[in-house]
């Protein structure tokens, strides 16, 4: 198989944020600072940490990820970002509580030298929180135009070669897609006159492709999913990822489904509830941010299930997710999930999870993988939408003839050999030599 030709990640790389004084953010850039340093490591991060079979099981070759695809080092990323609060990141990383005090103390210096630049934002999209450091503009088009102009001043300011957009901002009110949305000239229009259906998220992204820049997702948010932000990666050679990570309750999910439909095991309902209580649970306690979050949480056992496919046994689920404000948990949140299943001639049984999690500490990996992940595939000249990193997100984003992948396994499987392909490596099958004979 041949090599994809894929550019040296020579440079430095930007990783530009918005919702840069959040908890993910700062739990990121904190993280990335102490394993630099060695005074931690990078647990939970495939690109750190993970290994990728190469070739049969009898070689024994199982490299590095990082060893085997050319990826950025972490010593060559430079951390920036908007924000609608005006701290640097030691303050905001205080605020956030996710890292301990002495850690956070031990980052000061480093920590206190990032701080964000104004953002993008609108009460109409997110409402249960505000802040001073705001950009102002004539027009949403006029606003996008200034996010442009600060990534071009964040790249000369580093003596950047590349950057890549990743969203760790708030969940947006539940927007549906319009006809202002169906073409790239249409949503530049509705920028023009300030359509209402245009939410600050989408700015980000056109800002992004726009100034050659691969845009990530981390939330459930309209955004990259458009037609218009697919048809302007296209056309820019970018790549696009995204919706939401998955970290919590929903990883849980995508882990047991699989199994118990692999067991060919019923499923009569599925009961979730969450308790947090960080910025992103004070968010969501507005129904219209929670509705885009329900929407997101709710497609993955559909998708996984098949209830079409497997009615006798999915077909009546009930399905049920719930997200409760609780500040005193802060970013330490509980997933439980009631499962109700049923085997052998009907018999009813049941499943409990309690997966007390700390969102962040999940949230953050995933980020910089996604980061790293996603500045290959920009060098390696892929664009539009990535299916392959669908493993890291909670709706994955797809092309409009096929469905989404939810099962984590099979979503594992396409990822690793995306990585083989590229590097020119024999796909894995499963299947043994002499079933070919």
């Amino acid at each position: 198989m041949k090599k994809t030709k894929i550019a040296p990640a020579r440079g430095r790389l930007g990783v530009l944020i918005p919702g840069f004084c959040g908890a993910i953010s700062t739990t990121l850039v904190g993280g990335v600072e102490a394993v630099k340093a060695g005074e931690s490591k990078p647990i939970g991060s495939l690109t750190q940490m993970g290994r990728i079979r190469v070739g049969k099981r009898t070689e024994n070759r199982n490299p590095l990820i990082k060893d085997f695809v050319p990826l950025a080092d972490l010593g060559d990323l430079v951390f920036g970002g908007w924000d609608i609060f005006d701290e640097n990141l030691y303050q905001a990383a205080l605020k956030a509580g996710v890292l301990e005090r002495m850690q956070i103390e031990a980052l000061r210096d480093r920590l206190s030298e990032f701080r964000p630049m104004k953002a993008v934002f609108s009460n109409k999209f997110v409402r249960n929180i505000s802040g001073p450091n705001v950009k102002k503009g004539k027009t949403k088009y006029d606003l996008a135009l200034q996010l442009a102009e600060d990534i071009e001043n964040f790249k000369k300011k580093h003596g950047l070669d590349r950057a890549v957009m990743i969203w760790c901002a708030s969940t947006e009110v539940y927007t549906k897609e319009q006809d202002v949305h169906s073409s790239l000239a249409k949503f530049e229009k509705g920028m023009k006159a300030s359509h209402p259906a245009i939410s600050p998220s989408m700015l980000y992204v056109w800002a992004a492709l726009k100034s050659g820049v691969p845009f990530i997702n981390g939330a459930p948010n309209l955004g990259v999913a458009i037609p218009a932000m697919v048809e302007l990666a296209k056309k820019q050679g970018l790549p696009l990822a995204g919706s939401d990570y998955k970290t919590g309750q929903t990883l849980m999910k995508t882990i047991i489904a699989p199994g118990l439909k692999s067991r060919m095991l019923g499923i009569s309902g599925w009961f979730s509830t969450n308790i947090l209580g960080n910025r992103d649970g004070e968010v969501l306690d507005d129904p219209a941010s929670f509705k885009t979050k329900e929407v997101s949480k709710l497609s993955v056992l559909e998708t996984i299930l098949k209830p079409e496919i497997f009615p006798d046994l999915y077909k009546d689920l009930y399905h049920k997710v719930r997200i409760n404000y609780y500040p005193p948990r802060g970013d330490n949140k509980e997933g439980w999930d009631n499962i109700d299943i049923f085997g052998w001639l009907g018999y009813p049984m049941q499943i409990k999870v309690d997966f007390l999690c700390r969102d962040s500490i999940l949230a953050a990996p995933l980020a910089l993988d996604l980061v790293l992940f996603m500045d290959l595939a920009r060098r390696a000249g892929l664009s539009g939408i990535q299916e392959w990193l669908s493993f890291f997100f909670k709706s994955p984003i797809h092309a409009d003839e096929v469905y989404p992948e939810n099962d984590l396994f099979v979503q594992l499987e396409k990822f690793e050999n995306n990585l083989r392909y590229l590097m020119g490596e024999t796909l894995i099958t499963h299947l043994g030599v002499e079933y070919y004979k």
